[in-house]
Formats: C-alpha cells, sequence, structure tokens
C-alpha cells in the first residue's frame, strides 16, 4: 500500500507542508519530488519502515510530481506519480537587516530587521524561529517586536569590542499573516568597533567623550531650552551625515511661529526618530557650556562637532543625564532604556 501526501490532485498546498510518502507491504527504493521548472525538493528516507519526508520548502505558484519507486513483497519493482499544486501568495515579504554587509558599528548597536509586509501577532514565533544570529564570541541576547512589521535584537549588556555577528532571515516558506508568505533569505555580516561612550550632562552644558573606558575629550554644548528639553536617556547613533537640512515642519513648528527654522547643519548624527541630533551650531557657540537654547539638539563648535564626528560611528552610546524629560520607548534605538530582563520578556 502506497500513501502519498499530498494527495494527487491536491491544490492551494501550504509552502511549509512536508511532503511524505509511506509504503506497506513493501519496501521503499526512491523517491524524487520534482516542480514543472525542475525544482527538486530534498528529503531523507528510512528505507526500513518504507518512509521518506521532505526536508526543504515549496516553492509557491509550482506543480510538483511525486515519484515513487517500490518493491512489493514478490520482489517486483514498480513506479507511481502524483501530483499537487501549491498555493499562490497574495503577497511576498522580503526583510532588511540593520547593520548591513561589512559594517562595523558601536557597542550599543541593536540588530533591527524591518519586514515590507505587516507580520500578524499569531505568526510572530514562526517568524522569530526563522531569524537567527551567530556571533563570535558567543553572545547572550534577544529578540524583541517594536512594531508589527519591525523586531529588534540586543544584547544582554553592551556588545563586546571585536565581536563577529552573522545574521539570517530564512522567510521562503514562512507565513507571516494571511496570504503572505516570506520570499527570500536575506544574510549579514558584521563587527562591532572600539567601545565608544558619551556622557551628556544637560545641567552642566557639556559631552564627556570616553574610548574604550577612556576620556578622549570634554566638549562644550548647549541642549533644548525649556519648551523644547532635551530627552534624558541612553541613546545610540543611528545615522550620520555630513551635512543635512533641519527643517522644524518636520517636527510640527508651522512656519509663521517664531520658533521655526530651515537650515543645513554640518557634522550631525541622529539620535531619535523625533529629529534629536548632536550637530554643529556656530550660531550658539556664546551658550556652548552655559545656557540651554537649542530646540532639543546637541550643539558645540564647528570644530569640536567635527572632530567628534570623526571618533563616531553608527551604534555608538549617548547618555543623557540631568533633563526631567525622559526618553520614549520605541523612539529611536531605545533598547537599553528596559532592562534585559524587560526587554526579552515584552514588558
Amino acid at each position: 500500500m502506497l500513501k502519498v501526501t499530498p494527495p494527487a490532485g491536491k491544490s492551494d498546498v501550504r509552502l511549509d507542508s512536508p511532503v511524505q510518502v509511506k509504503v506497506t507491504d513493501g519496501t521503499l527504493k526512491n523517491v524524487e519530488v520534482v516542480s514543472a521548472d525542475g525544482h527538486e525538493l530534498k528529503g531523507s528516507m528510512n528505507a526500513e519502515v518504507g518512509y521518506w519526508r521532505s526536508s526543504s520548502i515549496l516553492r509557491s505558484q509550482s506543480t510538483y510530481t511525486v515519484t515513487v519507486t517500490m518493491e512489493d513483497v514478490s520482489g517486483e519493482t514498480s513506479s507511481k506519480t502524483s501530483s499537487f499544486t501549491t498555493l499562490t501568495p497574495d503577497s511576498m515579504a522580503t526583510a532588511t537587516i540593520t547593520p548591513g554587509d561589512n559594517w562595523t558599528v558601536g557597542v550599543g548597536m541593536p540588530i533591527v530587521v524591518d519586514f515590507s509586509d505587516s507580520v500578524a501577532d499569531d505568526n510572530r514565533q514562526e517568524v522569530e524561529k526563522a531569524l537567527t544570529v551567530t556571533t563570535v564570541p558567543r553572545t547572550k541576547g534577544a529578540w524583541r517586536w517594536m512594531s508589527n512589521s519591525q523586531i529588534m535584537w540586543r544584547p544582554a549588556k553592551f556588545w563586546k569590542a571585536g565581536t563577529k555577528v552573522s545574521v539570517e532571515t530564512d522567510l521562503p516558506g514562512v507565513e507571516l499573516a494571511s496570504g503572505v508568505w516570506g520570499k527570500r533569505t536575506t544574510t549579514s555580516q558584521f563587527r562591532i568597533g572600539s567601545e565608544v561612550i558619551s556622557t551628556v550632562d544637560v545641567n552642566a552644558h557639556h559631552l564627556v567623550i570616553r574610548k574604550n573606558g577612556s576620556v578622549l575629550r570634554t566638549i562644550p554644548v548647549t541642549t533644548g531650552m525649556p519648551g523644547y528639553l532635551t530627552r534624558n536617556g541612553t541613546k545610540v547613533i543611528m545615522s550620520r551625515d555630513s551635512k543635512v537640512r533641519m527643517d522644524a515642519a518636520s517636527t510640527g513648528v508651522s512656519e509663521d511661529d517664531p520658533e521655526y527654522y530651515n537650515l543645513m547643519v554640518d557634522w550631525a548624527m541622529r539620535l531619535t526618530n523625533s529629529g534629536e541630533f548632536i550637530h554643529a551650531a556656530p550660531w550658539s557657540v556664546g551658550s556652548h557650556g552655559v545656557a540651554n537654547v537649542s530646540h532639543g539638539c546637541t550643539g558645540m563648535s564647528d570644530e569640536n562637532a567635527q572632530w567628534l564626528f570623526n571618533q563616531s560611528k553608527v551604534g555608538d552610546v549617548v547618555v543623557y543625564k540631568n533633563s526631567p524629560r525622559e526618553l520614549e520607548f520605541g523612539n529611536g534605538y531605545t533598547v537599553w532604556d528596559k532592562s534585559f530582563a524587560d526587554w526579552s520578556s515584552g514588558d
């Protein structure tokens, strides 16, 4: 007796469905599962019990033919075939990994995976199983969903400098939401650079930058004035640009507001989604180290800003203290503003 799953003529077969062959009252000799375009499905056979099972993922919109060769109790060999057709997805989703290939990043950098389609709550566990983080040396860490299309992984504590990291999102055959299936496997390999941690004291109006634990420089700064207070908390440099245009309209300030601005700034490093940067602010040099007069950014002289920019990289840590305004979770790479226990538990 021969049983093939999916059965002959079956349509709309899920991509994560295994192909199984079971022979009783005979010996299973060989199994081939091949799509119309020549894709051969891999699998493993246990001839002693007459069983074969696929070990690779089905392709969408494909008709597969199963060819089974077996030997009956009299020693006669025969072959039988059957076919089935896989489903047509409503959408095929991809993933983007940050940091990208060959990046060197700071010790505070999380791994960020952005999906092109939303991931349903009921599918998140299966999607997580398709995400792999491999590190040398071995590093404890955990994933956490930040939205329905983004997940982040952080170590239990800051990365060790020199760590090598490999990330894989093996999405083929994974259903992200009803009718939405993964399209391809994406990988990234990057490394952790030197430990660079800056501390900004909002009340004292200065920034202290340390590299591998040693103080490199103390820089006079200005931060946010009343009504535009700079946020307290542990931030991570998200991007670096030697020049960037800052338009207050992007933060909800209208052009007829006296506090409206639209200007190019130099040596800008983003810290929050809401628009906090470290950058050169030559127009307020008289307030550096003395008073807080910005709209929330951390300003300093051209010379200090360029020097700091050259010392810094994406993923470096910037700790802000002595501000009454707290950093909102999710406003940037805020992975360090929760304990690892709370992070990994989802609290």
